[in-house]
């Protein structure tokens, strides 16, 4: 297949108009279950063990890294792993949040009687509200698509937004709920532009004591000059 700009810009166009449409059909499912998710999140009193595998796996990393920036405490834990030790992280104060487009992932499926026997509540995000997974939940978020952007139907594009965008919505409710601000921010982002301008201080940044450079009255030029250099 040869490169052709029309060509491109069509397919590029489609894409986002697919996904666009995945996003707005996202609307109907903020619901009561949304609410009780939103909850069940803010109530928590210890972190939010968010896992998958995947791509589904890549967007849970996302949306835990989104949580615990906004001020509600969560960490990633692939699927896979779980079984194989990493479930040892999970406590039971903490709520877990499984990402899985067909709500069958056979990783997520086999460590259900884990968390059923932990007692942590479970909130589940697929594509399929009869899947396992689905059932399973305290509470389903259904996160479905009309179609994926890929022409094969296949690669995760339009289920891979509409989970990201969903765990933005969780986040950012619970930002707000917990009257999260920009300071708050500002301390989860010390390395950040934002972060920096909140929180640096004069004295983080000023010479003190026998760190100033200091000369006398008559010191020569070019004697001022090393002393100055050799404190800056």
């Amino acid at each position: 297949m040869k490169l052709h700009d029309e060509a491109l810009l069509a397919l590029g166009l489609a894409v986002v108009q697919v996904e666009a449409q995945a996003v707005a059909d996202l609307a109907l499912q903020i619901n009561a279950n949304f609410v009780a998710a939103c909850k069940r999140l803010f109530e928590c009193k210890g972190r939010i063990v968010v896992t998958g595998v995947g791509k589904s796996g890549h967007i849970g990393g996302k949306i835990a890294a989104t949580l615990a920036s906004t001020g509600t405490p969560a960490f990633f834990v692939h699927a896979g792993e779980a079984s194989h030790g990493d479930l040892g992280m999970i406590t039971a104060h903490d709520v877990v949040l499984a990402l899985s487009n067909s709500g069958e992932t056979q990783e997520i499926i086999a460590i259900l009687p884990l968390i059923k026997r932990l007692g942590v509540p479970l909130i589940a995000l697929t594509g399929n509200p009869e899947s396992t997974l689905a059932n399973f939940a305290t509470v389903h978020l259904n996160v479905g698509v009309a179609q994926e952007a890929c022409p094969l139907g296949l690669a995760p594009t339009s289920s891979a937004t509409a989970a990201l965008v969903m765990g933005d919505a969780l986040a950012v409710s619970l930002l707000e709920a917990r009257g999260f601000t920009r300071t708050d921010f500002a301390f989860s982002h010390p390395g950040g532009r934002l972060g920096r301008r909140l929180l640096l201080q004069v004295s983080d940044i000023m010479h003190t004591g026998v760190d100033i450079p200091t000369v006398l009255l008559d010191t020569v030029v070019s004697e001022a000059v090393l002393e100055m250099t050799a404190k800056k």
